[in-house]
């Protein structure tokens, strides 16, 4: 048999090994050798990297080049020779952030640190609020979102509402799953696709066991295309390179007035001519979403 070059989705890695899903089935690969030259500070390749290989006579497959990445959710890695950065998951299409409305009772500045991070990484969000069976008005907790762009899709396992409209939502896509634990994420997802719910939770048991060793990251497949990446320790992603000063870069609602604000440097804290304070005082930011960004700014949970 030839030696033959294909493209490929890298849709697991553990050890040095990546299997790659090309057009003709999946193959088993390694990092040719010019691709560990040199000094790196990152993953050479990850999992939803898009690569060229070349597939040997044995089956197995070298991985000949990487592709540029577009987006990559990133966390650093502190070594002597100074912060690595794993990728723990590359060219995801968006993040998907599945919190409760009702036991355990959401978490809105955790979503809100979740939001920051996809915004700084320029990953599109979804908020799943799930759970609506046991709340009277789920909007009432959620809907400060939507009119900052974010979508927010309403569900619930025991009931089967929203389901249609999140299957619509991943199909086709590489999707960045998180939340809290007791959100009720693998009944949701049992509920989309029988036996979903179950794999992602071995990937995730197996990546918080594994914190101090090798454990395999992965794509799981989803029944109408697309692909389901559970993304465990968004919580613990630092926004290790962001300066107080640009936080509200990332808070939707905050951006657009810092140009209106009478100091370039103002904080939005105390600064007379501030339109942040001012759009405060109006009601045109919700409280909770400044007194996240207060907490941000100052390196709090």
């Amino acid at each position: 048999m030839l030696e033959i070059q294909l493209p490929g989705l890298i849709v697991r890695a553990q050890s040095g090994f990546f299997t790659v899903e090309t057009g003709e089935g999946a193959v088993v690969c390694q990092l040719r050798g010019k691709l560990k030259q040199g000094r790196h500070d990152g993953d050479l390749a990850a999992v939803g990297d898009r690569v060229q290989i070349t597939r040997l006579s044995d089956g197995s497959g070298m991985i000949d080049t990487v592709e540029e990445r577009k987006r990559s959710i990133v966390r650093l890695d502190p070594r002597p020779r100074g912060f690595y950065q794993q990728i723990l998951l590359a060219n995801c299409d968006q993040a998907v952030f599945v919190f409760a409305c009702a036991h355990p009772d959401p978490k809105l500045r955790m979503l809100d640190r979740f939001l920051v991070i996809a915004e700084k990484q320029k990953i599109p969000a979804i908020i799943v609020a799930n759970k609506i069976d046991l709340v009277e008005d789920p909007g009432k907790i959620f809907g400060l979102y939507e009119p900052l762009g974010y979508h927010v899709i309403y569900t619930s396992a025991e009931t089967g509402a929203g389901v249609d409209e999140l299957r619509g939502a991943l199909a086709g896509k590489i999707s960045a799953l998180a939340g809290p634990s007791g959100a009720g994420k693998s009944s949701l997802l049992n509920v989309l696709q029988p036996g979903l719910g179950l794999r992602v939770n071995d990937v995730s048991e197996a990546v918080n066991k594994g914190k101090h060793t090798t454990v395999a990251r992965q794509l799981i497949p989803l029944a109408d295309g697309g692909y389901m990446a559970d993304t465990p320790g968004w919580k613990s992603l630092a926004l290790w390179d962001t300066e107080p000063e640009e936080m509200d870069a990332y808070f939707p609602e905050l951006a657009p007035l810092v140009m209106d604000c009478q100091f370039s440097d103002c904080s939005h804290t105390h600064e007379p001519g501030c339109a942040v304070l001012a759009a405060l005082k109006a009601g045109r930011i919700h409280p909770e979403r400044y007194d996240s960004y207060l907490r941000l700014r100052a390196g709090q949970e």
